[in-house]
């Protein structure tokens, strides 16, 4: 007959063993599947590696108005249950949680995130303008994630960032290899037909043309967030800077536009100048004449209307005339007829 703490050995340890597993089992898969999202976050939810589908696509937002019909139904992908910040939330052991942060975040254009040392430590991003000329780039790029494409984000580019990355670089690099400001077109007003049309050089244009430069890079971007799920809200170019030996050949270039500017600018402030004090002369002696010509008109108004009261009242008015004369005059020399 088995002793009586036999007997309880042969109970307890089972049971005890059952109820550790049902702890570890409660700690490990139901108390280890509560989980928050951050304000800064997003979550979204796998169950056995397919995750939670609201029956939409990509290609029926409007974020993809963008792409063409090729690249559309390339960039098709499904549109996910979003799980907003807050909770707790749970998750059973046969799902998962991805946490995307949707914040912006800011990265230098120059930085490889695969190969820090790159680009100069990922301090200036080398690029060629259209007329060839080697240039280095430095600013930053802003961007975060997308939610309303968090499928292509998570799922469908292995590593999203360094892929965007690229595909932003790439953009940039294109848009500084075709750009070309319009030309300085400058028209003489005495003569339409004799124009002159100066191009610039590119480096000078780049760096003239920042802003229209970061809105363009925006605009062809615009189409990121349905391809990668990624939006790029902005391109912040700071500085354009070619090498050192180019430096002094632009500068020479750089010289001799302005002094072409200045003389062409201080030959049309002297043509104007001459012309407005040409019109001002014109206007000077033709108030002269003027001045000159209202007595004559006004005593030729008075001799018709003394002509016109008599015979004999313009003659009495000239003889007066002759009277005031000869009151004002020390001298009078009169004109005798001989016989």
């Amino acid at each position: 007959m088995p002793s009586a703490s036999s007997y309880y050995s042969h109970i307890m340890i089972p049971a005890g063993l059952f109820f550790g597993f049902v702890l570890w089992f409660l700690v490990r898969y139901l108390a280890a599947g509560i989980y928050t999202v951050n304000q800064g976050e997003r979550a979204v939810k796998t169950s056995f590696g397919r995750a939670q589908r609201l029956g939409g696509f990509t290609g029926s937002d409007p974020m993809a108005a963008g792409l063409n019909a090729e690249e559309r139904e390339r960039y098709n992908y499904p549109q996910l249950r979003v799980i907003p910040p807050g909770g707790p939330y749970f998750k059973w052991p046969w799902e998962r949680v991805y946490k995307v942060p949707i914040a912006t975040q800011t990265i230098s254009m120059a930085y490889d995130l695969e190969t820090p040392e790159a680009n100069q430590n990922g301090t200036i991003l080398d690029a060629v303008t259209k007329d060839q000329l080697n240039t280095g780039l430095t600013g930053q790029i802003r961007y975060k994630a997308d939610e309303r494409n968090l499928y292509a984000y998570l799922f469908a580019v292995r590593n999203p960032i360094i892929h965007v990355m690229g595909y932003f670089i790439s953009v940039l690099r294109e848009r500084i290899a075709n750009f070309e400001a319009p030309p300085i077109v400058i028209v003489e007003e005495a003569n339409p037909a004799n124009t002159l049309s100066i191009a610039g050089v590119s480096i000078n244009d780049l760096r003239k043309n920042l802003r229209d430069l970061n809105d363009r890079m925006e605009q062809e971007c615009g189409t990121s967030a349905a391809r990668y799920g990624i939006q790029l809200e902005a391109s912040l170019i700071t500085g354009i800077d070619p090498p050192p030996e180019v430096e002094s050949a632009l500068a020479a270039i750089n010289t001799a536009h302005n002094h072409v500017s200045s003389d062409i600018s201080l030959a049309h402030a002297s043509a104007d100048q001459k012309i407005v004090l040409s019109k001002r002369a014109v206007e000077i002696e033709t108030l002269k004449v003027q001045a000159e010509l209202e007595p004559l008109l006004a005593l030729a108004n008075q001799l018709q209307e003394l002509k016109a009261k008599g015979k004999n009242a313009l003659e009495s008015y000239r003889r007066s005339v002759r009277l005031r004369l000869f009151d004002n005059a020390k001298r009078a020399i009169l004109e005798v007829e001989r016989e």
